[in-house]
Parts: structure tokens; sequence; C-alpha cells
């Protein structure tokens, strides 16, 4: 008995993403997508104090937040990485200067979309050509006028300093070293106790002394 031939089912290529299409937030993705990510070694805590610190000081001037010894041992690269993740774009020129929440920005550009955004680790990247010196002070000007913190707010702000991780490690390596001093005496009190139950009592040794004679 012959069997008829069953149709072969069409296989539908999938189709490409359109141009763009990576950058439109879609009702079903995860919000933490559209969130400030965290550049290698850097805490929830140490974002908040950078975050603080680019208010007080303004973008870019790295070395009066080094001085203020908010965030020991971080570097100007480190800095100038996490604040691009924060403002959600590479480029930080436009906002030398300002003292405004990076936040504040970086949730508004993680709400644009359009086949020009493209992004690269949640940061919009420029993809035209480098802007001219009155392009990127037009753009300045026009982030003062809608992000920037008044006066009497960002000199305010408090940074507590924090201690080097070098000086933390020092104070932990002494406080290894008394730990390991008392653990010593404590060890050497056991070891008499120990010595000194396993020598004969007086009464033990005149019993003894006794039977050697009988």
């Amino acid at each position: 008995m012959s069997t008829a031939s069953r149709p072969t089912p069409t296989v539908v290529a999938p189709r490409s993403m359109p141009t763009g299409q990576r950058n439109v937030v879609r009702s079903n993705d995860s919000a933490s997508l559209w969130n400030c990510t965290l550049s290698p070694g850097w805490t929830q805590s140490e974002v908040q104090i950078l975050r603080k610190a680019l208010m007080k000081f303004g973008v870019g001037n790295w070395m009066k937040i080094i001085e203020s010894e908010c965030l020991p041992g971080k570097t100007i690269a480190q800095m100038n990485l996490q604040t691009q993740r924060m403002l959600g774009q590479q480029s930080t020129a436009e906002f030398n200067g300002l003292h405004i929440d990076a936040l504040e920005v970086g949730e508004l550009n993680s709400k644009k979309q359009g086949p020009d955004v493209k992004r690269k680790n949640n940061c919009i990247v420029n993809t035209g050509g480098k802007l001219t010196r009155d392009e990127v002070e037009s753009r300045r000007n026009a982030h003062r006028e809608r992000f920037e913190k008044e006066r009497d707010v960002w000199e305010n702000i408090v940074l507590e300093r924090v201690d080097s991780p070098l000086v933390v490690l020092e104070r932990k390596r002494e406080e290894l070293k008394a730990l390991q001093s008392e653990l010593q005496q404590v060890l050497d009190k056991i070891k008499a106790v120990e010595t000194s139950e396993a020598q004969p009592s007086n009464s033990e040794k005149q019993v003894g002394s006794k039977r050697q004679r009988e």
C-alpha cells in the first residue's frame, strides 16, 4: 500500500530587526534595562556619592571630587565612565561645569527612541559628525536652563570623607594582630590548666610514696 506524499511545510525565515528598533522602549521590557548601570568596581552607594559630587562641583571637575576625598581610590577615568552611564550618553562635554543631577538626565535619555538613537551599554552614542565648539556651547546653555540646580542647593551639599581603602586595610590588620594576641593568651591559659591537671597532686604523691614503702 503506497502512502500519499505529504506537502513540505513552508519555513518562514525570521526577519531582521529594523534599524533603530532595538532602541524602542517596549511595554514588556524590563524596567531595569533602562536604569543606570554600574561600571566595574562601583557600588550603588558610591554612585549616589558621585551623583551628589557632580551636583556640588559640576560635571568634569574631577580634581575637586578627588580632593574632597569622598570617593577614595577612584580615578578620573573611572568617574568619567560612571558619569556617562548615569547620564545615559557617552558625550559629557555638553554638561561640563554644570551642577546637575546626572540621573535626572539619564532618565530622560532612557526614554528617547527612534531610528537615529543608537546605544552602547545603555548609553546613547553620537552617530553624526563631531560637534563644533559653538554647538557644544549651545547645548550646554540649554542644559543649564533645564537641568542646573540653584546655587544655594549645590553649595550646601555635604560630602563625607571616606577613609582610603589602604587606611581601612591597615586598621583591619592591627585589629587582626590584637585578636591573634588575645587568642594566644587564651591558648596559653588552657595549656597551663591542662599541664596542671596532668601533674599528680600532693595527696596522690603521698599515697604513691606510702605504697612504695609497703
